[in-house]
């Protein structure tokens, strides 16, 4: 059922049956790693490159779901992912393996949740019992890609943040026992002309902001009716950035209930600058320490909402501002 323009209420509230997480060695020394299935020692992960490590992160976080849900790919009717590098190229080689029907999905560090509402819709409207959604980074060949290679050991300004190693997959059906997708928000591409790639969390701020804002318009519920509202990577400079235009328009928003898993992965003393990044980013840190948490009984009701940047190396060049977006995903116990 759509409600306002952009939310999709979820009448059957499709189940999230399982979920796998694996990251990298930073993320082992992190925060939160006793909320990974699998944690890697070494970036190369036994590969011969980056890209190919990549790939081995969504396989791994993939397999990891259906093995915890006694899921046979076979099972699995469509799976929909995507990363951030060019043409999502370490995805679609792990759905190469996976070889279940397949959509590919572009939207930045945005992509977990969007392929999330994606999956909860197809499975709420009977198109599918078994739905397989993820997204990975991998901070080597994404700084590649973006930045520069890590080995240049190149200087970073305080607004810049660090791209996470991890892949984080959901499985999402229409009947089991595990936490409810209620609704979902799909963002509108917001660019407040910025164009400095090393400053992601202030560009997505007011992408975030304004999915967040629509999402409590549309569903007609006070922002009191989440016990957090989980934003995707805007770390530290965007989550800031947010609470001020929050009070600025007068949400009533509080800032211990607004959280991001851009603060919540590392510890405090890794040198991560401003926080964490990356497709990965949200994908893990919400599929593995914030359902681990609503499964534990701490929290019963979530909304994750995953922001993305949509440039690229090329735009950036040509001094492109930034366009932005946000999908803001309710997830809750008991519906």
């Amino acid at each position: 059922m759509l409600n306002g323009q952009r939310t999709w209420i979820f009448e059957n509230q499709p189940v999230i049956i399982s979920t796998g997480t694996v990251g990298g060695p930073f993320e082992a020394n992190g925060n939160i790693p006793q909320d990974f299935d699998l944690l890697h020692d070494d970036l190369w992960m036994g590969q011969d490159s980056f890209e190919k490590a990549h790939t081995l992160l969504m396989d791994e976080a993939s397999q990891k779901a259906m093995e915890k849900a006694n899921i046979s790919k076979d099972q699995v009717q469509f799976f929909l992912g995507g990363d951030l590098i060019n043409q999502i190229t370490p995805t679609s080689f792990a759905a190469r393996k996976l070889g279940s029907p397949y959509l590919g999905l572009f939207g930045a560090c945005s992509t977990s949740m969007e392929g999330l509402a994606l999956s909860a819709f197809l499975v709420d409207k009977k198109g599918a019992n078994y739905c397989l959604t993820g997204a990975a980074s991998h901070n080597a060949a994404v700084e590649k890609q973006f930045r520069y290679p890590t080995e240049y050991g190149g200087q970073k300004p305080p607004t810049a943040q660090w791209t996470v190693t991890g892949a984080g997959c959901a499985l999402v059906s229409d009947t089991g026992v595990g936490p409810k997708v209620t609704s979902a928000t799909i963002g509108k591409v917001v660019d407040m002309g910025l164009t400095d790639p090393f400053n992601m969390g202030g560009a997505m701020a007011p992408a975030a902001v304004d999915t967040i804002e629509a999402h409590l318009k549309e569903r007609g519920v006070d922002a009191s009716y989440y016990d957090l509202i989980i934003t995707g990577d805007l770390a530290k400079v965007g989550r800031d950035i947010a609470l001020d235009l929050f009070k600025k328009n007068n949400t009533n928003i509080k800032e211990e209930q607004f959280v991001d898993c851009g603060l919540t992965i590392y510890k405090s003393d890794q040198p991560v600058l401003a926080g964490a990044s990356g497709a990965g980013c949200s994908a893990t840190v919400t599929y593995g320490h914030f359902l681990n948490r609503m499964k534990q009984g701490e929290l019963n009701r979530i909304l994750v909402v995953a922001t993305g940047a949509l440039l690229s190396p090329l735009t950036t060049q040509q001094k492109e501002s930034i366009p932005c977006i946000a999908h803001a995903v309710s997830i809750e116990n008991g519906g």
